[in-house]
């Protein structure tokens, strides 16, 4: 029984020390997009890498739609051939901390940016803080769509021969094309969530005024 004892510690110390990894099949799953997006990064086409190879295209296609397994004799020369380390193909993912940095960058007319998206492609988040001024709005034009949260105070907007005001829990959407412009409604700050596209973040053009 002393001795059941002991190897029972022992399992239980080394499940303590074991961190949890990708599962196997997670990891071959990953191979065939991962080959695909490396062959097209470099701009090499399958017929291409095929006579690099000596690898069939019709092997080389089933390779990359995960129609066929791979294998250190098809990965190898693939690899090869397109200049790239074998693990960055066949290494399992790197768990990144998923939390966005929380880094707020404040605008000349007082409004504050905090990014929640990490990425750089499209649509950007952002909650944005609105303070309240008694500046006469103006309306703006841009490509894309803006999608508008509120989650607290009043937000005025303005779109096109519209003026409406928001509250707490309403949404909009718009196309960014039409001349608009969104602000504090009244005396209190506004508090919004803002999404859109990269090119929402392009200098804003005034409508010029009749």
């Amino acid at each position: 029984m002393a001795g059941l004892r002991g190897r029972k510690c022992v399992r239980v110390r080394l499940n303590l020390f074991m961190e949890p990894q990708p599962s196997v099949d997670a990891v071959i799953e990953q191979i065939a997009p991962r080959l695909r997006r490396a062959r097209e990064r470099k701009g090499v086409s399958l017929a291409e890498l095929a006579r690099a190879t000596g690898i069939s295209t019709s092997t080389l296609s089933r390779l990359e739609s995960a129609q066929r397994k791979p294998s250190l004799e098809l990965l190898l020369p693939v690899t090869a051939a397109l200049g790239i380390p074998l693990d960055e193909i066949v290494a399992a993912p790197r768990i990144v901390d998923p939390r966005v940095p929380q880094q707020p960058t404040t605008k000349k007319d007082g409004r504050v940016l905090i990014p929640l998206s990490r990425h750089q492609g499209e649509p950007r988040a952002y909650k944005m803080t609105i303070p309240a001024h008694d500046e006469e709005p103006y309306l703006r034009t841009h490509a894309g769509h803006e999608w508008l949260y509120v989650l607290r105070g009043r937000l005025r907007v303005k779109l096109g021969d519209r003026d409406f005001v928001m509250g707490p829990g309403e949404a909009a959407e718009f196309d960014c094309r039409i001349p608009h412009w969104f602000g504090a409604a009244g005396r209190g700050s506004v508090q919004v969530l803002s999404l859109f596209g990269k090119q929402g973040e392009r200098i804003h053009l005034r409508t010029p005024r009749a």
